[in-house]
């Protein structure tokens, strides 16, 4: 069984309003890539991942006339993907859905949202991801209300052989210092954006502690965004958003080796999921951001993880026209779990 999660760069802009591919030779949203150059390198690296499971990020828009499962129902019939059929959960308005492609003849999946529906004067612990998170994010003994602009998307799993677990989708996010007039001002807005993202990733943490007290298999997967020694805010807050939703240190902690390996750096290098380009700079940046953190359930599974980097991993390397799709399909590299689930 083959787990991905996979973070695609302005998915959205590759199609019209009815969902359709432009397939084009207009330019993407990726410089200096056409609309056929990432369509066709996307289709690349989906049929090579030949996953049973693609957890989507930054999947394609969900609004007004535009449909996510319309989209990714025909980018998968284009290009003759397993995975075919497609959950989403709460949509957003940022363009950027979460959504589940699954192949199936091979797994049963629906939304299943949790918790609580808080309303809009929220509630404390961990409600339901469209709602409002009751929490003092400044220490001021007053409550603050903390949504989620890319709510997570839980999803119920079962394979064809019977085993059950929960899925859960996330794209944590800090805002960038929209507005800001100084230095100063920027730094303070910064703070504010951490602290927000900070207190999602406590929320998340709180569904996953649920899930499992109750010993649920579970899965959480996506672009957390953040990662240990990433910024200068993880010496001013003391933990980052990885470490939060993994549990770091509990005796209830998610596993992900390339976090755990992270967590416990030196000097070493560290294995990165995402590459951006630093204008000022003229350097490319490379980041660790795409995790799967999963329950002992599966490490009983011979679960075993790989990060399709292009130049990191040695048969992406060796393969150009795969590593140059990788390249050119977004500035994210797709993790995969593989696991076995015998009948």
């Amino acid at each position: 069984m083959r787990i991905a999660t996979y973070n695609v760069e302005w998915f959205s802009s590759l199609f019209d309003q009815k969902g359709v591919l432009f397939n084009d030779g207009e330019w993407s949203a990726r410089y200096k890539v056409t609309r056929a150059e990432q369509t066709a390198a996307l289709g690349r690296v989906f049929k090579t991942l030949d996953a049973d499971a693609i957890m989507v990020i930054e999947a394609p828009d969900q609004s007004g006339s535009q449909s996510t499962v319309r989209a990714l129902t025909g980018f998968a019939e284009h290009f003759g993907l397993r995975a075919r059929e497609v959950v989403i959960g709460f949509p957003n308005d940022t363009q950027q859905e979460i959504a589940l492609l699954y192949d199936p003849d091979v797994l049963t999946c629906r939304h299943d949202p949790q918790g609580v529906s808080s309303g809009p004067e929220g509630a404390t612990g961990a409600p339901r991801f469209d709602g409002s998170l009751r929490i003092d994010l400044d220490i001021d003994a007053t409550e603050d209300l903390v949504v989620f602009s890319k709510p997570p998307l839980e999803v119920a799993v079962e394979t064809r052989n019977g085993f059950r677990f929960q899925m859960i989708g996330a794209h944590l996010k800090s805002k960038a210092p929209h507005g800001a007039r100084s230095d100063a001002e920027m730094i303070s807005i910064n703070i504010a954006n951490r602290r927000k993202q900070l207190a999602q990733a406590i929320w998340l943490r709180g569904r996953v502690e649920a899930h499992v007290q109750a010993g649920t298999p579970l899965m959480v997967l996506g672009d957390l965004n953040d990662g240990p020694g990433l910024d200068e805010f993880e010496t001013l807050f003391g933990r980052s958003s990885v470490e939060i939703v993994m549990g770091h240190g509990k005796k209830q902690e998610l596993f992900d080796p390339h976090a755990r390996q992270a967590l416990a750096r030196k000097l070493a290098a560290l294995p990165t999921t995402a590459r951006f380009w630093i204008r000022q700079e003229k350097r490319f940046l490379q980041a660790l951001l795409d995790y799967i953190m999963v329950t002992d359930d599966f490490l009983s599974r011979q679960a075993k993880w790989r990060i399709w980097h292009p130049m990191d991993d040695p048969e992406c390397w060796k393969t150009p026209d795969l590593r140059d799709a990788l390249v050119a399909a977004s500035d994210h590299f797709p993790v995969t779990i593989d696991f076995d689930d015998p009948s």
